[in-house]
């Protein structure tokens, strides 16, 4: 937490959302909590991902320490594991909010007016 509660552009806090704010990078983690997996095995279970947009996010997770790969497969690190409780936190809260949140965007959608000339 940033001592003057904001969050600043530099902001530790800032680094943890940007690991997140990928889809991708959070659904791999997730993946791979139960132990290392081969490319193919992967993808198999985080489906419809294509391949070169798991190899492109494996190598994000590698390059932020998340991920390690060790004789063709991918494993969590300990830096990896440590993601895995705000993970599940987000995903709690997605399931908790998830109708208000769907019900908040139906609403916005109707309110909205199709722009003219666009």
């Amino acid at each position: 937490m940033v001592p003057s509660g904001e969050l600043l552009a530099d902001c530790r806090a800032r680094l943890g959302l940007d690991l997140l704010a990928n889809t991708w990078n959070g659904v791999a983690l997730w993946a791979l909590r139960h132990g290392p997996l081969r490319h193919t095995e992967l993808r198999a279970r985080v489906g419809g991902i294509s391949a070169k947009v798991l190899t492109e996010t494996l190598r994000r997770l590698e390059y932020n320490g998340l991920v390690t790969r060790t004789e063709g497969r991918y494993a969590l690190t300990p830096l990896g594991h440590s993601l895995l409780g705000p993970i599940e936190g987000i995903a709690q809260w997605a399931h908790e909010h998830g109708d208000e949140v769907m019900e908040a965007q139906e609403r916005a959608e109707t309110r909205a007016t199709p722009m003219d000339g666009v």
